[in-house]
C-alpha cells in the first residue's frame, strides 16, 4: 500500500516505513504528525482524492530537524566590478512513516 501526501507545497509517495524528508515543521523530535492524502493505492487499484482523500491519514514520526547541503550563490556582471557570493542550507524535518490508512 502506498499514498501520495503534501507537505510543504510538495508531493511525496510514501509506502510504511520510508524515511523522508520534508520542508522545516514545527514539531518536536518523537511527535506525532499528519499528513492530507491525494491518493491512496494497493493491489486492488487506486483512489484518487478532490483534492484531498475524506477520512484517510498518513501518520509520521519526527526523527530529527536537519539541515541540507550548503549552496553557493555568486552573483556577477562583467565590467562593471559587481561580485556578490552568499550561502544558503535550507532546514528539513525528517519523518518517519507509521502508518497509513
Amino acid at each position: 500500500m502506498y499514498a501520495v501526501i503534501v507537505s510543504g507545497g510538495k508531493q511525496y509517495r510514501v509506502s510504511q516505513g520510508d524515511v523522508i524528508y520534508v520542508e522545516k515543521l514545527d514539531q518536536e523530535v518523537d511527535s506525532t504528525v499528519s499528513f492530507d492524502v491525494l491518493m491512496m493505492g494497493n493491489d486492488e487499484g487506486v483512489q484518487v482524492g478532490t483534492p484531498v482523500l475524506e477520512g484517510a491519514k498518513v501518520e509520521g514520526k519526527v526523527v530529527a530537524q536537519v539541515k541540507g547541503e550548503k549552496i553557493m550563490i555568486y552573483k556577477y556582471k562583467s565590467k562593471k566590478n559587481y561580485h556578490r557570493r552568499a550561502g544558503h542550507r535550507q532546514t528539513y524535518t525528517k519523518v518517519e512513516i507509521t502508518a497509513i490508512g
